[in-house]
């Protein structure tokens, strides 16, 4: 139950930050945009863990995993910011929601007990996080793309290795000190892609404080589905995580006045019903 709220507290993060996303994609690079949002969560991360991290713990095997991890993690989320610019919501959105299906299989493939009442549980919760972008509106008439899907595809696997390496390396070592691994090494390949792009550039001061909250809330969200590695059923984390897609559609009906209808409700519903099941 622990390692579900942990991932719904992450789900909540990535889902603000996710809104945010919207609005700085439309004033700066994807690149700039990311390696900005890495190194504001790296600083919040690296004051944590200079002061609490138990850095006596960490092993070798824990910071290649944590590596791993952050390597993953920002390939993800290079997919995820690729495919979300390309579209259509209706389309990315069910492909990146479906990461949970691999994160439970893996934990199948470790030993973990996964029944037919999990994989029920985890088909609504896609299905839920589907269904919101499906019935997003009759006047949504943009057309689909296959290679949103592909960058869509790619970033659900690309989480769903990132949280169970992640989860592993907290196993192998303390938590912050992996946390701290894992974002630098996200920078350090973001860094890479944008000076293979010549894409490195300041962001201008209009953007900078909301790239820096999403920093914060992107760093939080991940050590929330990391830490969840020394709890009881880990991948249960990464399946409710899986909800902040579905909370950046709720926060648009609330803040922006996006119109939500009947079936996306009846979604909503579906969803955390999934999500109730896993807790018992």
């Amino acid at each position: 139950m622990h390692s579900l709220l942990l991932g719904l507290a992450a789900a909540l993060a990535w889902g603000i930050h996710d809104l945010c996303v919207r609005v700085v994609s439309q004033r700066t690079s994807i690149l700039t945009a990311l390696l900005t949002v890495f190194a504001a969560g790296a600083i919040l991360v690296a004051a944590a863990a200079l002061m609490f991290g138990d850095w006596q713990a960490m092993t070798v095997p824990a910071a290649r995993l944590a590596g791993a991890s952050g390597v993953l993690f920002g390939l993800g989320s290079y997919a995820l910011y690729r495919a979300f610019a390309l579209g259509p919501v209706k389309l990315v959105a069910p492909l990146i929601g479906a990461y949970p299906v691999l994160s439970l299989g893996m934990a199948m493939l470790q030993g973990q007990p996964v029944g037919p009442g999990h994989w029920l549980a985890v088909a609504a919760v896609v299905a839920g996080v589907g269904c919101i972008a499906v019935f997003s509106g009759k006047d949504d008439s943009s057309p689909l793309n296959l290679q949103a899907g592909g960058w869509g595809l790619m970033a659900a696997i690309g989480f769903a290795l990132t949280f169970a390496t992640g989860q592993a390396a907290t196993q192998a070592g303390a938590e912050l000190p992996v946390l701290i691994v894992t974002r630098v090494a996200a920078i350090l390949l973001v860094a890479v892609l944008a000076l293979i792009a010549r894409a490195v550039r300041f962001p201008s001061r209009q953007v900078l404080p909301l790239l820096c909250l999403m920093g914060a809330l992107d760093a939080s969200a991940l050590g929330l589905v990391i830490y969840s590695g020394t709890l009881p059923r880990p991948e249960f984390a990464s399946v409710s995580a899986s909800l902040f897609g579905l909370v950046t559609v709720v926060l648009a009906w609330l803040l922006l006045r996006e119109s939500m209808n009947r079936a996306q409700w009846i979604s909503v519903a579906v969803t955390f019903g999934g999500i109730a099941y896993l807790g018992f």
